[in-house]
């Protein structure tokens, strides 16, 4: 008499987490989400679910944001080192992007995706963001108190484009403007790539937080300009 023998299934793999990313941008993809397939592997060793992840990364980029909110007229008087805090925010906003990278790689690869799971992270991604508009925000009028209202207003507002066309690209209607992958419009685009821009603005701070402020110049433009060619490019396809 026989005994069967068992064959137990091979054990994912970084590879096999990261092979499953949804891109991101040459950044994202290249830092970002094999940042973020480590973290998964950890979570799936330990039997953690993707909404732990998720949850993990808002705790971690609300405490950076609000580290950044509460020292920037601090920084600016110079009784306390832009290094320092800069530095909180770099390390901090990249690995919460990086459990955000993980959390649909960990729920992809092991089959624990849910609608759900789904909306916690958007809700979730955009409490972060606006935590580090603020941070953003309070540093440029910190170190430049004239800082005009209606540019904090539109920098918010414009900033919000890239999640909203993020999201919109999950969807069955999902289209880009410019659908070419060469290297030339991948560096282009990495205005746009989450995991580049939170890395400048990281650095900025940790070196010369006193760009904060043309730092968010620069971006209203690039997502305001983002936003109209957006609705130009989407409003000429439904014609």
């Amino acid at each position: 008499m026989h005994s069967a023998t068992t064959v137990a299934e091979p054990r994912p793999t970084v590879a096999d987490f990261h092979r499953v990313n949804r891109g991101g941008g040459l950044f994202s993809e290249s830092v970002s989400q094999w940042l973020g397939a480590v973290f998964a592997l950890v979570a799936q060793r330990l039997g953690l679910r993707p909404t732990a992840l998720t949850i993990t990364n808002l705790v971690l980029g609300l405490a950076a944001s609000v580290t950044v909110v509460a020292l920037a007229g601090r920084v600016a008087a110079g009784t306390v080192p832009a290094w320092v805090v800069g530095l909180v925010a770099l390390v901090g906003w990249q690995v919460a992007y990086a459990l955000d990278c993980a959390d649909g790689q960990l729920a992809r690869v092991t089959g624990q995706g849910s609608a759900a799971g789904a909306r916690v992270d958007v809700l979730c991604d955009v409490a972060a963001q606006i935590a580090l508009v603020a941070a953003l925000s309070a540093t440029a009028v910190a170190q430049r108190p004239s800082t005009p209202t209606w540019l904090i207003a539109t920098f918010a507002g414009t900033w919000m484009v890239n999640l909203v066309t993020s999201v919109m690209q999950a969807g069955p209607n999902a289209a880009s403007m410019v659908t070419s992958t060469s290297l030339p419009v991948r560096l282009v685009k990495l205005v746009r790539d989450y995991g580049a821009v939170i890395f400048v603005a990281g650095l900025v701070l940790m070196v010369v937080p006193a760009l904060v402020f043309w730092v968010i110049v620069a971006f209203t433009i690039v997502n305001g300009g983002f936003l109209l060619a957006s609705i130009a490019f989407s409003a000429r396809a439904s014609l």
